[in-house]
């Protein structure tokens, strides 16, 4: 889906507002998620994920086609990662894991088991 449709989208499912208005909405949440981003802030969207910025330092790379070695500069790329509610939709049949139950190897232990 491309922002265009999801433009479309939101107006189809909310005819009473004006297309330009939906635009307007999406463009402001859009900035806002991006200037949030670039002051380093983290944006979570709860049940859908949460949007980051991860720092990569400067380091030594190779050139694919050639071998040669090429020093890349340290740079800043945005992260996502999925919620566990969009992970749950994603992948309807994985189960979480089970948690263990706190205190059961010490409630063994104790008894001499």
């Amino acid at each position: 889906m491309i922002k265009s449709e999801l433009i479309e989208k939101i107006a189809e499912g909310n005819p009473h507002l004006m297309h330009r208005d939906v635009v307007k909405v999406v463009n402001v949440i859009f900035e806002e998620i991006t200037g949030a981003l670039t002051r380093g802030d983290r944006v979570e969207l709860r049940g859908f994920g949460a949007f980051s910025v991860k720092h990569r330092p400067a380091r030594t790379g190779r050139n694919p086609r050639t071998g040669d070695q090429v020093d890349v500069t340290e740079k800043y790329v945005p992260y996502f990662k999925t919620g566990k509610e969009l992970r749950l939709r994603l992948n309807p049949l994985e189960l979480p894991p089970e948690k263990p139950k706190a205190g059961g190897a010490r409630k063994k232990a104790a008894r001499g088991s």
